[in-house]
């Protein structure tokens, strides 16, 4: 089993009243509902994405535990 960076990413704050803009790029992360919870792989795709409606979410860095594909 190897440890693999994620990211915690939970909706806060609604979207409503936010650009059409702002409201897909969270339903793009998979948060549809408020304090629903989406993990995500730390890369810099979904890092720009969360920057973008970083007023929106709360983010934290966890350690999931992956089985390895190869065996």
């Amino acid at each position: 089993m190897a440890k693999k960076k994620m990211l915690k990413i939970t909706l806060v704050k609604s979207p409503i009243g936010y650009s059409r803009r702002q409201k897909h790029t969270a339903r793009s992360l998979g948060l549809r509902k408020m304090h629903q919870v989406a993990y995500h792989e730390d890369t810099p795709m979904i890092r720009g994405m969360i920057n973008a409606i970083r007023h929106l979410v709360t983010v934290e860095e966890v350690e999931v535990e992956v089985e390895d594909e190869a065996a």
